[in-house]
């Protein structure tokens, strides 16, 4: 064996961890002691200490193994296992799940270094180039009008994004001149590095995985294959949207050689200066006279569509709800249409001249109220309908 450190106090867990806190603490120290993570002087210690913790890991991380190891320590793993066999069937590449791919090789190791350009020998090589990629997905947003969402509009949208160059047709070579395989990695795109007890491919960091060099750069987007633009997009926006609805406009994102990525449109539908949304429903509030409100009578509300007539019943009461079947917002999957919804508020008047005053105290003394005490019947007129 090539410790004789507990191997739990080697990855800073204790002894009833589950595997979850295994695996976190293995990929932790994995990352910061990988040995091309470190300086040069650090390396032959990190290149010890990476063995150290990958051995832990391959023992606590099986069952079987780590039985053996929890009841006679290193004494029964060493007479269990050789060295070699402690390796196997180590599931390293769970440590990452959903982040690689299965396999010692294309698993676990993929994604830790990932960002550096390797790969274990055995896995699956992976070009970084952004040019072997399709291009990014794009987000933008724009506003709206409440009046846009219910009807539907055609937006003409301004998108900056990288576009294949027109020159070179994304090649990065200058027109007349092909790229050349890289005399570095010969074509293959990495190059081979011991690192410890492993064997790692590297990106190639003459051509950065390429494979081939540009001799004469394009003199257009000097060598990079693309140039930035900034495109006039048409996107039909459908009835029914809202603030947050989310729109996919695919091809229309950035350009690579293996493709485009969609564009993402983001909608904002602006604050109306008469109408509150409530989902698919509208809401209104209207203001009606008291003669309207005791006696009944026509309303003129404003709609999205225009002015309608409201009938409002004998009696009706301040904050009493009326419904606009259909007066609303189209539902965004063509299901059905909400309503306008409008609440009446009754409009007291706040100064009554003497003709009016007589009228109403008359009105008071026929429904039977004291019109002279000191609450006006005005005052109650107001308080009734609060």
């Amino acid at each position: 064996m090539s410790t004789t450190r507990d191997y739990y106090e080697i990855l800073g867990i204790k002894k009833g961890a589950s595997l979850d806190e295994i695996k976190k603490a293995y990929r932790g120290l994995a990352l910061r002691y990988h040995p091309d993570r470190v300086p040069s002087e650090q390396k032959k210690e990190s290149e010890e200490k990476f063995k150290e913790i990958s051995e832990a890991y391959a023992v606590l991380s099986d069952s079987q193994k780590r039985s053996v190891y929890d009841q006679y320590g290193h004494a029964g793993v060493d007479q269990k296992y050789a060295y070699e066999d402690i390796f196997k069937g180590a599931d390293f590449s769970s440590i990452f799940d959903g982040l690689g791919d299965a396999g010692f090789g294309g698993g676990i190791f993929d994604d830790i270094f990932g960002d550096l350009g390797f790969d274990i020998l055995g896995g699956r090589g992976r070009s970084r180039s952004s040019r072997s990629k399709k291009g990014r997905d794009l987000q933008i947003s724009t506003q709206i009008t409440l009046e846009e969402a219910t009807s539907g509009v055609e937006k003409t949208i301004s998108v900056p994004r990288y576009e294949l160059c027109h020159v070179c047709s994304g090649s990065g070579a200058k027109p007349g001149t092909k790229r050349t395989t890289c005399p570095q990695c010969k074509g293959q795109g990495r190059t081979i590095a011991s690192s410890g007890f492993f064997q790692i491919a590297q990106t190639c960091s003459r051509c950065r995985g390429e494979g081939s060099i540009i001799q004469a750069p394009c003199p257009e987007c000097q060598g990079e294959g693309r140039t930035k633009k900034v495109s006039k997009i048409k996107v039909k926006i459908p009835a029914g949207v809202d603030t947050g609805s989310h729109l996919r406009v695919r091809g229309e994102g950035e350009s690579a050689t293996a493709g485009k990525g969609d564009l993402y449109v983001i909608i904002e539908v602006k604050p109306h200066p008469v109408f509150q949304r409530h989902e698919n429903d509208l809401l209104i509030e209207v203001n009606i006279s008291v003669s309207k409100a005791i006696l009944g009578g026509e309303v003129e509300v404003p709609t999205l569509g225009g002015k309608v007539s409201m009938s409002i019943p004998p009696g009706t009461q301040s904050g009493r709800v009326f419904r606009l079947r259909e007066k609303g917002v189209p539902d965004v999957h063509g299901r059905d249409i909400g309503d306008e919804l409008v609440k009446v508020s009754i409009d007291i008047p706040g100064n009554l001249n003497s003709e009016q005053r007589r009228l109403i105290e008359e009105f008071a003394r026929a429904s039977g109220e004291d019109v002279a005490t000191r609450e006006s019947f005005g005052e109650k007129i107001k308080k009734a309908f609060k």
